[in-house]
């Protein structure tokens, strides 16, 4: 009887090494007025090791920001975004109506809204040693 326990713990440890690893897709978090909201990905790649993952963007940031529920914000309110696995890089893109693009100065992974009214798309482009990221979202400033 002790040899079939044993032999069955030598199965279940070897069984359990054998496992695949298991990779978590780093998520990012935007936080407006005390909510916190997840940002639509539109890109990513990582390769860390002998694991390699990707998704390749099939939308543009517009169609990727109307899958985002719109955030409501006011005129010069704060904004702060949170991204895992502590990204080596992060650059925001604000993106107007008339498709142009502006650069936001972010410290602290925080950025203040437009003081023009008007509905924007944010684009978080984030990168790590192992990988990159595009992040989406949105929001309508009253």
């Amino acid at each position: 009887m002790k040899r079939i326990i044993f032999l069955m713990l030598i199965v279940i440890m070897l069984t359990g090494c054998n496992a695949a690893p298991t990779f978590i897709q780093p998520e990012g978090k935007v936080t407006l007025d005390k909510s916190e909201y997840i940002m639509n990905i539109g890109e990513f790649k990582w390769k860390e090791h002998d694991f390699e993952t990707s998704k390749i963007r099939t939308s543009d940031n517009y169609e990727l920001a109307g899958e985002f529920s719109t955030l409501e914000g006011d005129k010069g309110e704060e904004l702060s975004f949170e991204i895992d696995q502590y990204p080596t890089s992060i650059i925001v893109n604000k993106w107007n109506t008339d498709l142009t693009s502006d650069s936001i100065e972010v410290k602290d992974n925080k950025f203040t809204l437009p003081l023009e009214g008007g509905y924007y798309i944010y684009e978080v482009i984030v990168e790590w040693p192992q990988g990159k990221a595009i992040y989406i979202f949105d929001v309508d400033v009253k």
